[in-house]
């Protein structure tokens, strides 16, 4: 096992992409710590997961934004504490934290020891969740949360959820129980059980035949469905006449029976810290469940990349710093 290093005054620790391609490029780099700006805050960094976002940067699917050099620093969501505040941000240093940043800013994302974030990027930890679980509510939870306020469902509705064993898809299962919604998730027989645990009402096998499944459960097709899974225009016939599909990836496919296709962004919400505070309450409250599938200090992090591409990761990877 790798162990952890230690910085040098001044400068910290990343996690770098120098070059696109496989696990094999990222490396942990040294940068200069950054300073807040006004409405920042400086944050140290105990805990940063990896996602599938992450992968895509590595592979130069997704290229950062014009201006930006390598090395590159991915992550998305982050927990730790206030190192340095800028007057007027509204926190304090030594704060527990959590944040969701872009790794398309001008200091890159959340995998390095020191992140600066907008103030309003950031929530407080409640002492009942640690940092490291924290960390995988930002990105994902707040995923979750903007699928179903695109989707804006009533209390009884019915919500179909493919991919529900994920990240994206638990958290959302949750969230759309605490909202009295009727919720319909796909899952291996392998993940029922989990599925079920989650809050899920009905569970359907995943796989080809998800579509069917879900209609024979919701006759006249379910009132939305949250795409988690990507599995795209095949799940269509899941959703009743003029009901909703949020979709987490952009798809080409003609619609049907007016169905309406909603793009989950979670860039949407980078700057809603009050959306990510309730989330943290909610997971305090044990009504919603941060899962940690592994921790790996940052320097194993193309073995991070190496399991999260083998599949059948569930919770999240933490890199800790």
């Amino acid at each position: 096992m790798t162990e952890p290093q230690t910085s040098r005054k001044g400068v910290m620790r990343a996690v770098g992409i120098t070059r696109f391609g496989g696990p094999e490029v990222l490396e942990i780099v040294e940068r200069p710590v950054p300073e807040p700006e006004d409405g920042e805050v400086r944050i140290r960094v105990a805990a940063a997961t990896v996602n599938a976002a992450d992968t895509v940067l590595r592979a130069g699917r997704h290229r950062p934004a014009d201006g930006l050099e390598p090395p590159y620093v991915p992550g998305m969501e982050l927990a730790g504490t206030i190192d340095a505040a800028a007057p007027g941000s509204g926190w304090l240093a030594g704060e527990r934290v959590m944040a969701i940043v872009s790794p398309r800013n001008r200091n890159g994302g959340a995998q390095a020891e020191f992140v600066v974030v907008p103030a309003d990027s950031v929530a407080r930890v409640p002492d009942e969740i640690s940092l490291t679980a924290a960390a995988t509510l930002p990105m994902n939870g707040l995923t979750a949360r903007r699928a179903l306020d695109l989707l804006a469902l009533r209390p009884g509705e019915t919500l179909a959820v493919t991919g529900a064993a994920g990240a994206v898809g638990g958290y959302t299962i949750q969230l759309a129980v605490t909202e009295g919604l009727l919720v319909i998730a796909d899952a291996s027989a392998g993940d029922a059980g989990l599925v079920r645990r989650l809050g899920a009402h009905i569970v359907v096998d995943r796989g080809p035949e998800a579509a069917t499944a879900i209609r024979r459960a919701a006759p006249e097709g379910a009132d939305a469905l949250l795409d988690a899974a990507v599995i795209g225009a095949p799940v269509l016939p899941a959703v009743r006449d003029g009901g909703q599909l949020a979709a987490v990836r952009s798809f080409r496919a003609d619609t049907e029976r007016c169905i309406i296709i909603r793009l989950v962004l979670v860039g949407d919400y980078l700057h809603a810290g009050d959306k990510l505070a309730r989330l943290a309450d909610l997971a305090a409250a044990g009504r919603l469940t941060p899962r940690v599938a592994a921790e790996l200090p940052a320097e194993r992090v193309a073995e991070a990349h190496r399991l999260l591409a083998a599949g059948g990761v569930r919770g999240r990877l933490v890199l800790t710093f």
